[in-house]
């Protein structure tokens, strides 16, 4: 059953470590990035395109569901992804030619959700597209939490391993504080380790990584020419993941951030005060068009399966907006699929290429 579930994961070959766990590996020969981002100038932008335009492809005329015209310009941000994702093979390629070796990114998997299959398997593809070298370790739902850190040390000895990350969430029965904090600093490329989130909390301090899914969101709003510095800002959801730290790089970048969460009264006329608007609170259509300021931002982190006979897998995905209400609304706003996810991935890559670059001592 596990080496079943590893080949759902993806379709490179896989050996059996032990009895409790799978191992899949994949590195790419065709390598084909741009710069990485270096502190504090990461806390901005990558150095990328210097904006991203309302002009640009990356941002297009949005319609509804019943393709009605709307306001909204839509934030595309898998093709934003795609050319991060480009300078970034670009980058791992010239490093190949000059020190011979590549970036290497260690996952740890614990059970078979099908939600984290489908996210795992994704990066490994990324990895391979970019040519960088990834390693699958898959733990059956019911494995020891020392089996999980056992895995994780070998990993942080492994010198050509650069990155790991362990897929969250874990199995009630595994102690995740425990469990990350047993990662090195500089391999921790998912941005969690208690040191990189308080060094992104503290002024003057820069973490080595920041968490991917809220750095994207930051790139998002640069690379759409969204203005930060000076406006109000509102976060909805205060997890680990994503709500604490978009709020901290939204203050970074000098706004004025307001968190929403469940205990929050009135949360709709909060959220109508603010010129931007992230959305991680884990509620499907939680935010109407009548919780947005005429003109404001959204970005939604929001991801959830619904049943749709007329797609080909069966379900559709639609996040924390009601995009239909909120496209009319907004100025801009990002897609569910297709705005935040891919840009998840990207960072994922650049944080693991930056820890590469640290080791190797290239620039």
């Amino acid at each position: 059953m596990i080496v079943r579930r590893a080949s759902v994961i993806t379709n490179i070959i896989g050996h059996r470590v032990n009895n409790n766990c799978f191992t899949t590996s994949s590195s790419s020969s065709s390598i084909s990035s741009g710069p990485i981002l270096k502190f504090p100038s990461s806390l901005l932008s990558l150095d990328l395109p210097d904006i991203w335009l309302p002009s640009s492809q990356a941002i297009k005329n949005c319609c509804t569901a019943n393709e009605q015209p709307s306001s909204a310009l839509v934030i595309d941000g898998k093709l934003i992804a795609d050319e991060i994702r480009f300078r970034i093979a670009e980058q791992v390629r010239r490093m190949k030619d000059s020190v011979g070796k590549v970036p290497g990114l260690a996952v740890i998997l614990v059970g078979d959700r099908r939600d984290s299959l489908t996210y795992v398997r994704n990066k490994v593809k990324a990895c391979e597209d970019a040519g960088i070298k990834s390693l699958v370790t898959q733990f059956p739902q019911d494995c020891k939490q020392d089996d999980v850190i056992h895995a994780l040390s070998t990993f942080n000895e492994d010198p050509s391993i650069h990155g790991i990350l362990v897929q969250l969430p874990l199995p009630q029965h595994l102690d995740e504080g425990k469990i990350l904090n047993v990662l090195k600093l500089e391999k921790d490329v998912d941005g969690f380790h208690p040191l990189n989130m308080g060094n992104l909390a503290m002024r003057g301090r820069d973490p080595l990584f920041i968490p991917c899914t809220p750095k994207g969101c930051i790139e998002l709003l640069i690379r759409s020419s969204v203005e930060i510095m000076g406006k109000n800002a509102v976060v909805i959801g205060r997890s680990n993941i994503v709500g604490l730290p978009i709020s901290l790089l939204l203050q970074r970048h000098h706004a004025t951030v307001t968190i929403v969460h469940a205990f929050t009264k009135n949360p709709e006329q909060i959220a109508r005060e603010a010129d931007i608007v992230v959305t991680a609170a884990g509620v499907p259509n939680l935010v109407r068009g009548n919780w947005l300021k005429p003109g404001a931002a959204v970005i939604d982190v929001g991801t959830f399966p619904v049943e749709d006979p007329s797609c080909e897998n069966g379900y559709r995905l639609i996040g924390d907006v009601c995009y239909e209400e909120a496209s009319k609304v907004a100025s801009a706003i990002t897609p569910v699929p297709g705005g935040v996810g891919p840009m998840t991935i990207a960072m994922l890559l650049s944080n693991t290429l930056d820890s590469a670059k640290r080791a190797y001592d290239f620039t």
